[in-house]
C-alpha cells in the first residue's frame, strides 16, 4: 500500500479503531503506540553489480503496558501529518515495524474496514538474488547461487 492511499483510507473512515494483522494471523496488541512515522531510503549494490535504491514510509509500532491506551483513525493521521515534511513523494509504500520476538517489518498489503473499524493486513517481505541473469538462476527453482563472482 502506498502512502497516500494510507491517507485517503484513513481519512475517509475518521475516529474509528485499528487492527494491525501480522502474517501469521496474529494481531498486534490493541494499545500499540507509532512511536515514529520513518522516511527509510536504501541504495545498495546487488550481487549483480547494480546500484539500486528503494525508498519508504515505515510507522514504528511499539506496545507498552498502557493497556487501556487506543489509537483510532483520526489520531494515526494527525502523527503521520507531521512526519509529511519528510516525504517528497506519497506514491512510496507502507511499512510497519514491530517487534514480535525480533524487530521485523512488514509491508502493509491491504486495510480492510468493517464493523469494527479498519484492519490492516500485514505481509512479510522476502528477500531473492535481485541479478538471476548474471547469477544463473532460475527464480522458479530455489537454490544456492551457482555463478562464478556471485552471492
Amino acid at each position: 500500500m502506498k502512502l497516500i492511499d494510507l491517507l485517503d483510507t484513513l481519512k475517509n473512515h475518521p475516529d474509528r479503531s485499528i487492527e494491525m494483522i501480522l502474517p501469521t494471523g496474529e494481531s498486534v496488541p490493541a494499545h500499540f503506540h507509532v512511536t515514529e512515522v520513518g522516511h527509510v531510503q536504501k541504495r545498495f549494490v546487488d550481487c549483480g553489480g547494480t546500484l539500486r535504491s528503494s525508498t519508504s514510509c515505515v510507522l514504528q509500532v511499539w506496545v507498552a503496558n498502557d493497556l487501556e491506551h487506543r489509537l483510532d483513525t483520526t489520531k494515526l493521521t494527525k502523527i503521520i501529518d507531521k512526519g509529511l515534511g519528510l516525504f517528497d513523494n506519497q506514491q512510496i509504500p507502507v511499512e510497519i515495524e514491530y517487534e514480535h520476538g525480533v524487530v521485523s517489518q512488514y509491508p502493509v498489503q491491504d486495510i480492510e474496514a468493517d464493523d469494527r473499524g479498519l484492519v490492516f493486513k500485514l505481509t512479510s517481505k522476502h528477500t531473492a538474488c535481485l541479478a538471476p541473469d548474471k547469477c544463473r538462476i532460475d527464480l522458479n527453482v530455489v537454490s544456492a547461487c551457482s555463478g562464478p563472482g556471485c552471492c
